[in-house]
Formats: C-alpha cells, structure tokens, sequence
C-alpha cells in the first residue's frame, strides 16, 4: 500500500497533464463538432436542400468529426492510435461489404431528393407500382395505393427503373373509345361525345378536347374521346364520361355494337358422273 501511495505522485506528475488535455481536447472537441454540425445544416437549409437529407448529413459530420476528436485525445494519453485506426478501417470495410444494399438504397435515396424526380402528393408509378408519395426516406419511398395500401419501395429499385409522375404536370389527358355501329350517323354519335366532355366543368377548356374516328374495326366504327382534366379530377371524369356515353349515345339512336362475324356457308355441289 506505501509503495502504491508512493507512486500515486509520479503517475499524476507523468500522466495528469496528459489526462487533463485530453479532457480538455474531448469537450471542446465535441463542442467543436456540434457547433460544426449546426452550421452545417444551416447552410443547407438555406440552399433549399430537403430537411431529411440537411438533418442525415449534419448528424453523419457530427459522428465523423467526433471520432476525429476521440482519437485524438485517446493519442494525447499516449496510447497509439496506429492500429485503433486500422482497425476501424477494417471494421468500416467489413460494414460497407455488409451493408452493399443498404448503402445502395441511402445513395438513391440522396439522388431522390436532389434532383426531385417526384415530390409527397405525387401519384406516382415506380417499380412496378403505382401509388401516392407520402414519404420520401434515406432508404425507402413510402406510397399511398389507392385501395389503402401502404406500399415501402427501395430507394434503389425506384432509380433502376423507370419514373412516371402523373401530377408532375397540372392537366392530364384521358383516353376513351366508343364504338358505334357501321350502319349509324357518325356525325351525330361525334356531337353526342363533344357535348357530353364539353358540359363537363372539369374538363379543361385548353387544350380543347378531341372527338375523332380511330379505327374501322371488325364490328364497330371506333371513336377516341380524348378530353384533358386536372391530374385530381382524372378518375371522376373517367368514370362519369363513361357512364353518360353509354346513356346518351343510346338515348341518341346510336347502338354500340358487340363483336361480331358474319359466316357465309356455301353448299358444294358435287359435279354428276
């Protein structure tokens, strides 16, 4: 115990200052790294960089500056720091191997809010399928279906494919065919369409909508209605068109013909001996 008490001096005149300024190196260090950090995110925010990103990127340079710090203290005791930074080199390496798809996803998710391909409230379709954007994350994109489903995409499966955002642009155009028989008034059947999207309070008066023939099918004379409507109102009009056609090119006189084929059946006579 004496000689223990005895050393207790020397070890405090040999290693206390090394102590003290490691201390010393670790809280300013740490305010250092938090000050960083909040100026950081500052600095994006005024560059309109999205909150999730701003917010992962200030908390990944406060850990990175802390660990700077951490070594350099634990250096100041005068413990080396050669193989503690070779081995969180190594363990790095080992996470990264481990984590390929992870850091795959967080790389798209970076790409997604930079260059804003869709926003939340877009209804969108991506990889294969289709929803409304209600989350956009480092690691997946949360969709809306319309059925009520919640839908969790990979970031990194959204950017190897293609991106179809229908509320990118503020009008969308509908595409519908109605068949009439060869025998009706294509004038007419072509009126009794114009009126019906034309009364329409959503459908959009520019561009005009379309009313035209499309095609000489097999068992009708085919007509593509095609109005525009705001990207909201898409689904309403739809239906609603659909619906009042039916209605209104009956009440007009005009059938709307099932496929047909006509047969011909010829009798072979055979020929007398």
């Amino acid at each position: 115990m004496e000689d223990f008490l005895h050393k207790v001096p020397d070890f405090l005149m040999t290693y206390g200052f090394k102590i003290v300024a490691a201390v010393l190196i670790f809280v300013i260090g740490r305010w250092v790294a938090g000050l960083v950090a909040k100026l950081l995110k500052r600095l994006m925010d005024r560059s309109n960089i999205d909150p999730t990103l701003s917010k992962f990127l200030a908390r990944l340079a406060y850990f990175l500056l802390l660990a700077f710090v951490i070594i350099a203290a634990i250096d100041k005791i005068g413990i080396r720091t050669t193989s503690l930074v070779a081995l969180l080199g190594a363990a790095g390496l080992a996470i990264g191997l481990a984590l390929q798809g992870s850091l795959s996803n967080f790389a798209a998710g970076v790409m997604l809010i930079i260059f804003k391909p869709f926003r939340v409230g877009d209804f969108v379709e991506v990889a294969g399928v289709a929803g409304t954007v209600e989350q956009i994350g480092i690691f997946t994109t949360i969709l809306n279906h319309p059925d009520n489903r919640r839908i969790i995409v990979p970031n990194s499966q959204i950017t190897n494919d293609k991106i179809v955002n229908f509320s990118a642009i503020d009008k969308r155009r509908l595409e519908m065919v109605f068949g009439i028989s060869y025998d009706d008034d294509i004038k007419k059947a072509k009126e009794v369409l114009e009126n019906i999207v034309r009364s329409d309070p959503r459908v959009l008066k520019d561009p005009p909508p379309l009313v035209a023939v499309s095609e000489l099918g097999d068992s009708s004379v085919n007509l593509v209605c095609r109005p525009w409507t705001k990207p909201s109102d898409y689904w309403s009009v739809y239906f609603d068109t659909l619906e009042k056609a039916k209605v209104e090119l009956e009440r007009a006189g005009l059938s709307i013909p099932y496929p047909q084929r006509d047969v011909h059946i010829y009798e072979e006579t055979k020929a007398k001996a």
